[in-house]
């Protein structure tokens, strides 16, 4: 419940957090609405995730849940969005007289920015790079504008590819591990390329024998990521995750707020932040 009089606390937790561009997109927002609320950026590791989201829940304030707590988040919740029971992942929380509610905003913004890139193609195979909560995200996003598309999972981690197509299975997603073998589009859903010195989440060799005509990296950095850069130079129609920021986003602050959301004010905000 709100505490009357105060000011609305909003915040995205996760762990890095610092290169969020979140807190602007959502005060841009704020102040063009004149709406009495602020939005933070709090890093938040594991062992302090319930203490940091009860707090602010407990003054009247929302959520956004970001690397790598959309999975452990759904601990705290009392009710929860059907694509948040099939995704098993949550970026967005907020608290009512249900109790914690938990949603997953970036399954939508996912298949949006898939949809523009592959430009009305067809999605038959699709490479989906890491096995989070946004991987599964991404997945149900593909499984779901693409019907009977076929998910290819990359992971450092052997395991963690078995229990992710374990995962999938029983979310009604077609997946299996990756085999090197051609695609229609590849995405990246873990945190590479957010510092200058990360490796390509995909190599530019395997990036090349994907032969995936479009590219869509959920990192977002100032003039786009090495990963969007060597794909756009490789001839492929590729995106960062600017646009998926600013569609998850915008959902998110509906659901905060119960108002519309400003969209070119919060696309301006981020464009303004990482330029062209």
């Amino acid at each position: 419940m709100r505490i009357r009089g105060s000011t609305r606390l909003l915040a995205v937790v996760g762990d890095p957090v610092a290169h969020s561009l979140s807190p602007r997109l959502h005060n841009a927002a704020i102040a063009a609405l004149g709406l009495d609320a602020v939005y933070v950026a709090l890093r938040t590791c594991p062992d302090t995730l319930d203490l940091v989201a009860r707090g602010v829940l407990a003054t009247g304030g929302a959520l956004n849940v970001t690397v790598p707590h959309k999975r452990s988040v759904l601990a705290l919740l009392d009710e929860m969005s059907e694509v948040v029971r099939r995704t098993g992942a949550c970026n967005v929380v907020w608290g009512g007289l249900r109790g914690i509610t938990g949603d997953n905003t970036d399954v939508e913004a996912v298949r949006e920015a898939a949809a523009r890139l592959v430009a009305g193609q067809p999605v038959r195979r699709a490479l989906v790079i890491g096995t989070g909560g946004s991987a599964r995200a991404a997945a149900v996003a593909l499984s779901d504008g693409w019907p009977g598309c076929v998910v290819e999972v990359l992971s450092r981690d052997a395991r963690r590819s078995r229990d992710f197509v374990a995962w999938a299975e029983c979310a009604g997603v077609a997946a299996e591990p990756a085999d090197g073998g051609a695609v229609d589009l590849v995405v990246n859903t873990t945190p590479l390329g957010l510092s200058a010195s990360d490796p390509m989440p995909l190599d530019e060799p395997g990036l090349r024998r994907s032969g995936a005509p479009a590219v869509l990296d959920l990192v977002y950095v100032r003039h786009r990521t090495r990963f969007v850069r060597a794909a756009r130079a490789a001839g492929m129609a590729a995106e960062d995750g600017r646009g998926v920021l600013v569609a998850q986003g915008a959902a998110s602050f509906r659901r905060f707020l119960d108002v519309a959301p400003p969209l070119e004010v919060m696309r301006a905000a981020v464009e303004d932040a990482l330029g062209g």
